[in-house]
């Protein structure tokens, strides 16, 4: 054994920080961005938003011409009142001068002076489920221990109402000094269930349906049989199969049929009506609008964060010295690169976005019916990039188009093949499955045979498995479901 030297060759890819922070921006959806990016720019001064930077000049615009403002009329009111003139015509005793500061605050002060952008709207907020149910308990005739433990209880509540913790979890959340126990929890949580809305505070939704179908008067009808398909058969209903329910229960279709259709009417997330979540719209990053003969892409202005560099601080790095000189450096090219990232996710987006749409112009044109198969490795081949860039891209990503708005993974699919050697997308599929369901005769209902035997007739080689598929996944109700429900 002695040493020796030895030459190897190989490749190996490296990811760059400025490589990593591109990939990162490319896949935040727009919110996302919005976020990422203000949290960036509170760390390095030399970065700021173009619309920020524009309301400080705009700002500081109107403070000067405020101040000439201020200094012209107050030349003018010197003029007028100018004290050597009172002193004239007076015979030689002055006058005292106005004070303008007090007119002017007695102006400004005025109702009429202010303008509404000075006043916000100022709307409740709106209630939770919680304080709902805190303004019930408190009209309520608790004692004091029942108040304590009932407290708990509706902290304890999920957004749809139950606890999904347990009734352990509210009695470890309890006081020790309180030394309650579980069947007195039990007994405030009974109480609790019959607040508005019904069915709140229970365990599961066997529980929830139960105490709601228990405030249903005795006589009406199918409730007894509704608490019985509750009890024992919720695993059955909820795939509705009537006639085995019918069996178990020992009762006719029609009665089974009109308990079931008494269960739906309940409310298995009781809670959710006081859901204070606030709803998120989406904002499209690119628009396709047609342009005579062709479809034109652009970009959302209001959706591309709009980041530049601060000249302020730009202009203090040549006057700084020693470890600031150096930092601020640092953060300058950090902020370049920023900003060149965001550039180029911008160009890649314009790229995915004009290819999907010379891909699916069929689906502007005449609908979901005309989309054709789409899979990430096309568009990756036309643009020149990887599909897992593609798939980056088109997540979370929308696109606004006269037929709706879309996220850009709506226009791929896979696609089943048709009797000439062509294929068809599963989107174009579900949207002839949709239109023929739509026009069928409520009364016959199609069943997923008939519709795949339809489909087959018009050239496209489905499957009945395959149709019950896209069916539910549109939450189409089976035929016989329609059925009943016509």
């Amino acid at each position: 054994m002695k040493p020796a030297l030895q030459f190897r060759l190989h490749q190996q890819l490296t990811l760059t920080p400025q490589l990593q922070q591109a990939i990162r921006l490319l896949q935040l959806s727009q919110l996302e961005l919005e976020a990422e990016l203000r949290q960036i720019a509170e760390g390095n001064p030399l970065l700021e938003f173009a619309d920020e930077a524009e309301e400080e000049a705009a700002d500081d615009e109107d403070d000067y011409a405020a101040a000439e403002s201020v200094a012209d009329t107050a030349s003018v009111e010197h003029d007028v009142n100018d004290p050597a003139d009172d002193w004239a015509d007076t015979g030689g005793t002055a006058e005292s001068p106005i004070d303008f500061s007090s007119s002017n605050s007695s102006v400004s002060s005025s109702p009429g002076s202010r303008g509404d952008e000075d006043f916000e709207p100022q709307n409740a907020a709106p209630e939770t489920l919680q304080q709902h149910l805190m303004w019930q308990l408190n009209l309520s005739p608790f004692n004091p221990r029942q108040h304590a433990i009932a407290t708990v209880l509706i902290d304890a509540l999920n957004p749809a109402g139950y606890l999904a913790e347990g009734l352990d979890a509210v009695l470890a959340a309890l006081p020790a000094s309180l030394d309650a126990s579980i069947e007195e929890i039990e007994v405030v949580r009974r109480l609790l269930q019959g607040f508005d809305p019904v069915g709140v505070a229970s365990l599961d939704l066997r529980d929830c349906l139960r105490v709601q179908l228990e405030q249903f008067d005795p006589d009406t009808p199918h409730r007894d049989l509704a608490l019985r398909l509750i009890d024992g058969e919720l695993e059955l209903l909820a795939r509705n199969d009537i006639a085995k329910l019918a069996r178990h229960l020992r009762a006719s279709e029609e009665d089974v049929a009109g308990a079931a259709l008494l269960i739906r009417s309940l409310d298995p997330r009781p809670g959710a009506a006081l859901d204070t979540t606030p709803v998120e719209y989406v904002a499209p990053d690119v628009y396709a609008l047609r342009d005579g003969n062709h479809w034109r892409v652009s970009l959302n202005a209001d959706a591309q964060p709009r980041l530049g560099l601060n000249q302020h601080y730009c202009g203090l790095i040549a006057q700084a010295r020693g470890e600031d000189a150096s930092w601020m450096r640092g953060q300058l090219q950090e902020a370049r690169w920023l900003i060149k990232s965001l550039e180029s996710r911008a160009e890649t987006l314009m790229k995915v976005a004009n290819a999907i749409v010379r891909q699916q112009s069929a689906f502007l044109d005449y609908g979901p019916e005309a989309m054709r198969p789409l899979v990430l490795r096309e568009v990756a081949e036309e643009v020149g990039m990887h599909e897992s860039t593609i798939s980056r891209v088109t997540t979370r990503k929308y696109m606004h188009t006269p037929r709706g708005t879309f996220e850009l993974k709506y226009f791929f699919s896979s696609g089943v093949s048709t009797e000439d050697g062509g294929s068809a997308s599963a989107t174009a599929i579900q949207a002839m499955l949709r239109k023929l369901i739509d026009a069928e005769d409520s009364r016959k209902p199609l069943s997923d045979q008939a519709i795949a035997e339809e489909l087959q007739r018009r050239g496209i080689q489905v499957a009945r498995r395959t149709v019950a598929k896209y069916r539910e996944g549109l939450r189409i109700p089976s035929s016989s479901e329609r059925q009943r429900a016509s």
